[in-house]
């Protein structure tokens, strides 16, 4: 009587860029909320939506999504990144870099693949390709 033919199919990529649920491998998100201010090394081994500030180095061993309004000053290191926030600071992704329209990168990049959607803008260098395993200080 209630039921509905249509169900909701996003992409796990989509729904974690929204922040919600569990990624396609089972792991969990962490959501650093609007607000939020973390001072010193952040790290996680799970899935991290940021829509808050680190000011320190970010490590997340699986996808970190930067939201629209999110700030790092550090380096960063993530197995996948989707940014639209604001990053100060050296960018080290294993796998794919994803810079949407509002992301501003203050820094060197190294990925092994990367998409620029318009509007996006880095300043630093860019290696793309080859090993881009992130290499911790």
């Amino acid at each position: 009587m209630f039921s509905s033919t249509t169900k909701d199919k996003k992409a796990p990529s989509t729904a974690l860029t929204q922040g919600n649920g569990a990624d396609k491998e089972g792991g969990q998100t962490t959501v650093v909320a609007k607000g939020t201010v973390i001072e010193g090394k952040f790290a996680c081994s799970d899935n991290v939506r940021l829509d808050g500030s680190v000011h320190g180095e970010v490590t997340v061993d699986k996808r970190l999504v930067l939201g629209e309004g999110s700030y790092v000053q550090g380096n960063i290191h993530a197995r996948d990144a989707a940014v639209r926030g604001k990053v100060k600071g050296d960018v080290f992704i294993s796998e794919v870099l994803h810079l949407m329209e509002t992301a501003e990168i203050e820094g060197n990049i190294s990925a092994r693949s990367m998409i620029v959607e318009e509007g996006a803008r880095y300043n630093g260098s860019c290696k793309i390709g080859g090993s881009a395993t992130p290499t911790k200080n």
